[in-house]
């Protein structure tokens, strides 16, 4: 090991250290391997095919391509705002333990509902992502070998993906790391696949202003504004996970700069292939007619996307092989969500957060990983998804948690940081306009979160249900019996929580 890379692996384990943790994760990742953990997990290549319907059906091109980077900006300001934080305090623990140290009071109970709402939101996510690449995996071997599509097929793909991914992630932050760094040029390369197929092979293309401003609503509601605002949703569904990079700090080199930027850079990059993919993709849509739209809704292949491939290359074989890249990207975003979601598991456990902490806060010390934390996360998003065997709708249910769950514990810790005049920021810092980019930031969650929680269709059935506000509040009262069962006992009591700097007196009193 060279003088040089020793220093900086000194220097990162002295600063965690000096948050109350000591180095038992291998530190093996590079700044472009931070990065792309992010990058995969928001998978434009995945969010935007897999999330099209939604804008489609609601507000149709104008909603997908003016919505897509309208969100993007409002999205980097919580990304700015969050990495800001994570350069000041660079733990595997990220929002949870930024929360317990920015709180003024009742530190403790402010990093358990955000860890718990993480922790959740991100198993709900994981299974979500490795879901939908069984969804689409199915398509694509209904599409090239006849294979049956129902929901025992589409489970037992998921449990194959969800156990491979759980694997790739026990060999070692190595092989995490070189495959992050595929993922990325992955979906770098396939975007530009995709656009080139879909420029040059269609013999017709929508103009530049029906792309933009065509209207298409399936929603039943008659007021455009909301319709426009319910399309959205496709946008800030997709733009999850950059967390991550804040999960995989103590695995990464030069952290206190390289997670921050990981953050911030994986959401920059995906507002920009986002836009050309998604411009792309509706500049091909050949019947552009409000039949056409809604016969491109309704498309047997389950994706508006694939169907698009099919109908502007009149080309099965290329649609075929574009298919292929989307499955390829979305097999490494589900790989990412375990990573990110085992290394939080790890962290939460660490503090003696979740039931059983010991166990899963145990690294394996041949390959430095949380490898009881990988299979705990593997485990509980088999049971989240389970209910896609009886019903969709239940399981759209249960899974609807994950970004509503993750965004308000994203802000939680940018609001503190807000309140909290004493915060002295890190290396990597937003300077003069940390307090403008925060408050926006805030202001943005709290606005779709109430979006989140409005119907996006009518009529209201049991179908169309949106379940969201009922699974934060069971999330939240999950949390709160956990908290008077065993949190307000255990949680972030050790000796090694200095980093809260809770004398015994203050842990008397919470």
């Amino acid at each position: 090991m060279s003088d040089t890379r020793k220093e900086t692996e000194d220097s990162d384990a002295a600063d965690l250290a000096a948050l109350g943790y000591k180095q038992e994760l291998h530190r093996g990742m590079s700044g472009f391997s931070n990065f792309a953990i992010s990058f995969s997990i928001i998978s434009i290549l995945a969010g935007c095919i897999t999330s099209y319907s939604i804008a489609l059906k609601s507000g149709g091109p104008s909603a997908i391509n003016i919505g897509w980077p309208l969100v993007g900006v409002f999205v980097l300001c919580v990304a700015l705002a969050m990495a800001e934080v994570c350069s000041k305090y660079p733990t595997a623990g990220g929002l949870y333990f930024w929360a317990g140290r920015l709180a003024k009071r009742n530190k403790r109970q402010w990093a358990w509902f955000v860890g718990w709402f993480n922790f959740l939101g991100e198993v709900a996510v994981t299974a979500a992502i490795d879901y939908g690449a069984a969804v689409t995996m199915m398509a694509f071997g209904n599409l090239v070998w006849g294979i049956d599509v129902n929901a025992i097929n589409t489970f037992v793909l998921f449990v194959v993906l969800i156990v491979v991914h759980g694997l790739l992630n026990t060999f070692g932050v190595k092989l995490v790391s070189l495959l992050s760094n595929v993922s990325a040029w992955w979906h770098i390369v396939g975007v530009l696949i995709i656009v080139g197929a879909l420029w040059i092979i269609p013999t017709r293309h929508q103009d530049v202003g029906w792309t933009f401003t065509a209207w298409h609503n399936e929603t039943g509601w008659s007021f455009a504004p909301y319709v426009f605002l319910m399309g959205l949703l496709m946008a800030q569904y997709t733009y999850t996970g950059y967390d991550a990079s804040a999960h995989v700090s103590e695995e990464t080199k030069k952290a206190s700069t390289a997670a921050p930027r990981g953050i911030v850079m994986s959401v920059l990059i995906s507002i920009v292939g986002g836009w050309i993919l998604l411009f792309s993709i509706t500049a091909a849509i050949q019947d552009g007619s409000q039949a056409g739209l809604t016969k491109l809704a309704a498309t047997s292949t389950g994706l508006p996307p694939a169907q698009i491939f099919l109908d502007a290359l009149n080309n099965p074989t290329v649609a075929k092989f574009l298919l292929f890249i989307v499955c390829g990207a979305q097999f490494f975003c589900g790989m990412a969500s375990v990573t990110a979601n085992s290394r939080m598991s790890y962290a939460f456990s660490r503090d003696n957060a979740i039931p059983g902490s010991r166990l899963w806060a145990k690294v394996n010390p041949r390959t430095g990983t949380p490898t009881n934390s990988i299979w705990l996360c593997v485990v509980l998003a088999i049971i989240l998804a389970a209910p896609a065997l009886v019903n969709l709708t239940a399981y759209l249910a249960v899974t609807s948690i994950a970004v509503i769950g993750l965004y308000i514990a994203y802000v939680t810790p940018v609001l503190l940081r807000r309140l909290d005049k004493s915060f002295t920021p890190g290396v990597w810092n937003l300077g003069r306009w940390s307090a403008v980019i925060g408050w926006i930031a805030v202001v943005w969650v709290i606005f779709i979160v109430i979006l989140f929680v409005l119907p996006p269709v009518t009529p209201i059935t049991a179908d169309t249900f949106n379940y969201a506000p009922i699974a934060v509040v069971v999330v939240a009262l999950l949390a709160t019996v956990l908290w008077f069962t065993t949190g307000r006992k255990h949680f972030m009591t050790q000796d090694e929580a200095s980093h809260l700097t809770l004398s015994a007196d203050e842990l008397l009193k919470e």
